[in-house]
């Protein structure tokens, strides 16, 4: 089997590898990829992943290069992890927006509208290249954030894509761990959209083989504090909604009181870039052979996990349900079938198809239609570009939602964007991060 890595030299990489040497009974590599254009990181994270695979005995060789062609030929999966214009980039979406008085954020609001601009076009280069050269049924696998958005840019253009996120995972591993479970002994009633979801069951199975739905547990006198204390939110919120939402529905929630915290705090983007120089300094040393500790500090908690699972699903047609980010196809009959929604899909090598859930109550419907309808503008403004297309998807969000707002919010994201968008310049850019 060969896997390739676009964004191969990205500090989450280890993290894969990691994965890749503790479970190669589950997926079996024998050639992993990992393609890159920076000449450091292809040496320093390279280096690692080979002496990882040596040190764990795994029988497959580790190839580096910036050559996408050479990377992804015969490929039989291949993922996309690419940050465009580095953690830079992302220091840039996570201050801008502060200027207009709206959160800075690297997925959602005007932060995460920039960074869909940058990506998707880089993104389907990159799938083209995907479609020419790899084995004719490999999928893409997409880890890129603004998931949602790339992915239905991915499956618009007829590519075989998923998109990946590591949320609900966190919060499978979360409550197996609060019930004295395996991982495995617990199932998600998650829905929404990618970074906008809400868990509405939580199925734990006992020793005994009894499945029960623990979330009255988790949101009873006793335990509902904690629960929302471990979500950041108001416990009133998940009492009323009787549901728990993701750590990302702050940022909607919660708009004010975290546009105050950024005001007053350092980004999230120079914690990570002081992390990921630790990461390559210890990437550096050759008598590095295992994941180190500093890597917890980078995000992705179980990312290698998630993505093992659901490429030994797909390779091994093995008809699992995992939760991914899949076209709608009715599933949420307020959305169209061509949107993508993340809820648990049933995996095969041919296809990836959601699985029915219960109605949306009123209010998650609104906020799921409303970002959506934005989603969808912002989709057409990543691949056709101009200013009008930017400034309709912008005021469309609901974290904007005013004209004069957007106007000016557009004029920064343009003003600081401009040298990463193809329809305002032709030089290459950066994507490892």
């Amino acid at each position: 089997m060969k896997l390739a890595v676009i964004g191969g030299g990205s500090t989450y990489t280890p993290e894969l590898v990691d994965g890749f040497a503790r479970l190669r009974d589950q997926l079996p590599i024998d050639e992993l990829w990992l393609v890159d254009p920076d000449p450091v990181r292809r040496e320093l994270v390279g280096g690692v992943a080979k002496r990882m695979f040596a040190h764990a005995g795994h029988p497959g060789t580790v190839h580096v290069t910036d050559d996408v062609v050479a990377g992804v030929s015969d490929a039989d999966a291949v993922m996309f992890q690419l940050r465009i214009g580095g953690q830079a980039a992302r220091q840039q979406d996570e201050t801008w927006p502060h200027e207009a008085c709206c959160i800075g954020q690297e997925t959602t609001g005007p932060g995460g509208f920039a960074k869909a601009l940058r990506t998707v076009p880089v993104v389907l280069e990159y799938a083209e290249l995907v479609r020419k050269h790899a084995k004719p049924d490999a999928w893409i696998v997409d880890f890129t954030n603004p998931v949602g958005i790339v992915t239905r840019a991915l499956l618009e253009a007829g590519h075989r894509a998923v998109g990946l996120c590591n949320v609900a995972i966190g919060f499978q591993r979360r409550f197996a761990a609060e019930f004295q479970v395996a991982p495995s002994a617990v199932r998600l009633d998650h829905v929404g959209l990618n970074h906008l979801t809400w868990e509405r069951g939580v199925h734990v199975t006992d020793a005994d083989g009894r499945t029960r739905d623990v979330l009255d547990d988790l949101l009873g006198a006793d335990a509902l504090d904690r629960t929302a204390e471990s979500v950041h939110m108001h416990p009133d919120l998940l009492r009323l909604q009787h549901a728990i939402p993701s750590y990302y529905l702050r940022y909607f929630y919660s708009h004010d009181i975290v546009l105050e915290e950024q005001l007053h705090e350092p980004t999230r983007a120079e914690a990570v870039m002081a992390t990921e120089r630790a990461l390559l300094a210890k990437y550096a040393d050759e008598s590095v052979v295992t994941k180190p500790a500093e890597l917890e500090q980078r995000g992705g908690a179980y990312y290698s996990e998630a993505a093992i699972d659901v490429l030994s699903s797909i390779l091994g047609d093995r008809g699992e349900v995992q939760v991914l980010n899949v076209r709608n196809d009715g599933t949420f009959p307020f959305l169209p079938d061509d949107h993508v929604i993340e809820v648990p899909a049933r995996v095969t090598r041919q296809a990836i198809t959601p699985l029915p859930v219960a109605p949306l109550d009123a209010d998650m419907v609104g906020l799921v239609s409303h970002v959506a309808g934005y989603e969808r503008l912002a989709l057409d403004a990543a691949v056709h570009g101009g200013r009008d297309r930017v400034l309709r998807a912008m005021w469309a969000h609901p974290l904007v939602g005013q004209v004069d707002k957007a106007e000016k919010l557009t004029d920064l994201l343009l003003a600081a964007n401009a040298e990463h968008l193809p329809w305002t310049r032709s030089e290459q850019v950066t994507w490892a991060g």
